[in-house]
């Protein structure tokens, strides 16, 4: 399918893209891609991870170099030596992983490099007034909860992720990529994103949105552009949008089984293997008390700041209550190590910090959770018993990669969540604490994912997803507990006449 548009004043091609290829070692990540992109348009790119999506984008955004083909912006070639370079010049770009500086104030984060046009008479950054500018770019946003003498590092994952957008949008460019940003983001941050998309659509600029939830690109988006395997599949128009043709055109096939369950059968074991009792910390968790049983997928959810990240990690050890405790199988779980020893994985929502060793190699990120169960006498590492042991995981996850000895940082989201699973399945995990599991994931990637919780609960395993997606809790639990500052304000069980509206009402 070919989509033929006329080439209107208000929909000039700002970028062009001929016949792009980037090879990363054997691996083909774009071949032969041409695209176009026009002003005052929204063009969605879709595609599972690996398809390419990020890769091009971040060529255009200066953040590598192609091996060939050529790019044109504002009909003169265009190659950026950097995002910062490619920034000036009107092409911003807000990246999926996080990249913002945690020692540092909000301030110095939006204006580093450019901290020297605030110096006073006596050669002294005049911090004030930076941060009133601050101030002023986040409010022009949307974002009035930030200050600008903030420690960066104070701040969860989704508010830095707003520093960033406000960052780049205080130069108002021209074309702006959105990389599966809003998948970070609550209902309010994403509303930014749109409110901003919007914008500059509106004012005859550009924008190129990433994402993997479907119903939003349809949504958001004038038009969407299909990769698969590093090339374009097709590019459908607004009024071409149907979501069964853009699924099977992503994977290249019809999807087969079910994506959520089937059943609404939400029955589990009466033994409790995981709780928390009057737990306290802060404004976060107050006199809270939860139960995990064996067999159980337990849900939480409610909106971004309601507590349930921090429960997350309060379960595994990571954070410690200020009063309560937290017991597996009867046993206080005190710290991290306690909770690997009792057989607890935890996969956290800021993968790409919390999750990962970015700049160490697939098989060290697999096996550094399983030195217990491939090393002898727990120190000694023979390489082919390590070897073995990740390759399983390679391949029981599908994990698309070149070599087991590529840095992580060279997969896409999809695969670097299989990496951070293969840690924890790989040495045989009973309880999986799982916040935002499919954050930045595609559809198959996500069915996949779903699959591997309904074997694992039918083996008697237990599973807390935490999540902000009404629909994948609705899909996968057995029972969900919504919480709202802190507190647990509703429950329900597994039922086919469950439905968001009810749940909404325990939130706010």
């Amino acid at each position: 399918m070919k989509r033929e548009r006329q080439d209107k004043m208000e929909n000039k091609v700002i970028v062009e893209v001929t016949d792009m290829t980037k090879m990363f070692g054997s691996t083909v990540a774009l071949s032969e891609v041409s695209m176009v992109v026009r002003t005052g348009e929204i063009l969605g790119l879709i595609g599972e991870n690996g398809s390419g999506k990020s890769t091009v984008t971040s060529i255009i955004a200066g953040m590598q170099k192609a091996n060939a083909g050529k790019m044109t912006y504002k009909g003169k070639d265009w190659e950026p030596v950097s995002m910062i370079d490619a920034l000036e010049h009107g092409v911003g770009m807000i990246v999926q992983e996080s990249g913002t500086v945690a020692g540092i104030t909000v301030a110095e984060n939006i204006f580093l490099g450019e901290m020297s046009g605030f110096k006073n008479k006596a050669g002294l950054i005049d911090r004030k007034a930076m941060n009133r500018k601050t101030e002023e770019i986040l409010t022009n946003i949307g974002i009035d909860h930030i200050k600008g003498d903030m420690i960066c590092g104070s701040l969860d994952f989704q508010d830095r992720k707003l520093i960033e957008i406000a960052k780049v949008m205080s130069k108002n460019p021209e074309v702006l990529v959105v990389d599966e940003t809003t998948t970070a983001l609550s209902q309010k941050g994403r509303e930014i994103i749109y409110e901003i998309a919007k914008k500059m659509k509106n004012e005859n600029r550009a924008v190129i949105f990433i994402s993997h939830d479907l119903d939003e690109i349809m949504n958001v988006c004038d038009a969407l552009t299909v990769l698969r395997d590093g090339k374009i599949i097709v590019t459908f128009s607004k009024d071409e949008f149907d979501e069964d043709l853009i699924k099977t055109s992503m994977i290249g096939r019809e999807l087969k089984g079910d994506y959520y369950r089937s059943d609404y059968d939400g029955s589990y074991s009466d033994e409790t293997v995981l709780e928390i009792v009057d737990g306290n910390l802060g404004n976060q968790l107050i006199h809270f008390n939860l139960s995990v049983h064996k067999g159980e997928i337990l849900g939480v959810g409610g909106l971004s700041h309601c507590g349930m990240h921090t429960l997350g990690k309060v379960l595994f050890g990571a954070t410690k209550l200020e009063q309560g405790k937290v017991l597996c199988e009867g046993r206080e779980i005190k710290n991290e190590a306690d909770a690997m020893k009792r057989k607890i994985g935890y996969v956290s929502k800021d993968r790409d910090v919390e999750s990962l060793y970015l700049n160490a190699s697939i098989k060290d990120n697999i096996s550094v959770g399983g030195l217990d169960a491939f090393a002898v006498k727990n120190f000694l590492i023979f390489s082919g018993r390590e070897k073995r042991y990740a390759q399983k995981q390679i391949e029981d996850l599908s994990i698309k990669c070149g070599s087991m000895e590529h840095y992580v940082s060279t997969l896409s989201g999809g695969n670097k969540q299989k990496v951070v699973f293969g840690k924890w399945i790989g040495r045989g995990s009973e309880i999986l604490i799982l916040d935002c599991p499919t954050r930045g994931v595609d559809i198959g990637v996500k069915q996949a994912m779903y699959q591997l919780m309904y074997k694992m609960k039918k083996e008697g395993k237990s599973i807390v997803i935490i999540s902000e997606e009404m629909t994948e809790l609705i899909g996968m639990v057995d029972r969900l507990v919504i919480m709202k500052n802190g507190m647990i304000t509703g429950e329900f069980q597994r039922s086919s006449k469950l439905n968001e509206t009810d749940i909404i009402q325990s939130m706010i």
